[in-house]
Parts: structure tokens; sequence; C-alpha cells
């Protein structure tokens, strides 16, 4: 007996089939990976992202500072700024530079017009004194820096630590809040 040729073509066919079938079959599976959603740079709710981002702080139409950060959020219309690696440089009414202020992070609100500053603060002025501490607030309508938060402050004859403090941005009207503690030279009379 002789088979069709049509007949003949379907059988090796579902022979070739039957064989991929279980030979899929008897190899051991991959696990099914599930691929990772790529992390967006930009927090959904912002409404913008800048790079070396800088603003101008003025006072009356007078610049008295100068707001960098490395990469800033911009929220509310733009009018609060979530930033990362700041550094602000604090001008006189006369333009001449008097101190830096640099922080991991920090805030900038334009309607209050306040700077939070946290992380690693660091205040270096240009009369000698060092403020650190891991949190700081700079409004500028009242013209004042204050915290809740430890502070050291060096100064060239005296070093004060505590926490909390209440300060004019020069830091020379220092109120510490509690834990109050100085170090300074004394000359012991000789005889």
């Amino acid at each position: 007996m002789s088979a069709r040729p049509g007949r003949t073509a379907r059988f090796w066919m579902y022979g070739a089939i039957s064989v991929l079938l279980l030979g899929g079959a008897a190899c051991p599976k991959k696990p099914a990976t599930t691929k990772r959603a790529q992390r967006s740079a930009m927090p959904d709710s912002a409404d913008q992202m800048g790079f070396g981002v800088r603003h101008v702080l003025t006072n009356r139409g007078v610049s008295n500072g100068e707001l960098l950060a490395d990469t800033a959020y911009m929220y509310e219309d733009g009018t609060r700024l979530e930033m990362r690696r700041v550094n602000m440089t604090f001008y006189t009414a006369q333009g001449v530079k008097d101190g830096v202020l640099t922080s991991k992070t920090g805030t900038y609100n334009s309607r209050l017009q306040r700077l939070e500053a946290r992380g690693d603060v660091v205040v270096i002025r240009e009369d000698g004194k060092r403020f650190s501490s891991q949190q700081l607030v700079f409004d500028q309508v009242r013209n004042q820096f204050f915290s809740d938060s430890a502070f050291v402050l060096n100064e060239p004859k005296r070093e004060l630590s505590g926490i909390g403090f209440e300060s004019d941005p020069k830091l020379n009207n220092f109120k510490c809040l509690k834990s109050c503690k100085g170090i300074a030279p004394v000359q012991v009379p000789t005889r």
C-alpha cells in the first residue's frame, strides 16, 4: 500500500511540530524577567526642572544675594524651588561679597523670601566666622538666620555651640536658645 503524497507531507509536518513541542517542554524554562520602570529624574508633581540654576535675591531693588543650585525642581508656579547642592553668596548694600552658605539641599520660597538649607550647612563669613549645622533658615524679609538644630559657631577667638539660635546674617547679634556652651582663651595674670 502506498501513501498519497499530500498525506506524507502532513505526517512529517505534524511529526516535526510534535518533536519541537516535546523538546521545548523538556528544556528547563528560564524565569520570566520583569522590566523595571525607568525612574524619571523629575518628580511627578514638579512643574519644571533646571540644572545650574541661578536666582538673584533682592531687597527693595538692591541685590543682597545670589543663590545657585546644581539641580532645582520648581513647584507652585515657580515660587518654590527644591534644590540640590546649594551655594548662596551674600553681598553688602554696596555690592561687596560678605559670606557664603553651602548645603546639600534646600528649599527657596520666593513668596515668603525664605531659604531653608539642609544637610551639612556651612556659612563662612568674610570676617573669619564659620557656622555649621544640619539645618538653617534665612528669612530675607526679617534679615535673620535661625534654626532649632544643633550648631557650632567658630569665631577667630572663641567657639560657641548649642541647640537652636537666632542671629543676623553677619552672625554678630547671636542668641543661642538652649544647651549653650562657649570656649574662649583666657589670659591668666602672672606675678
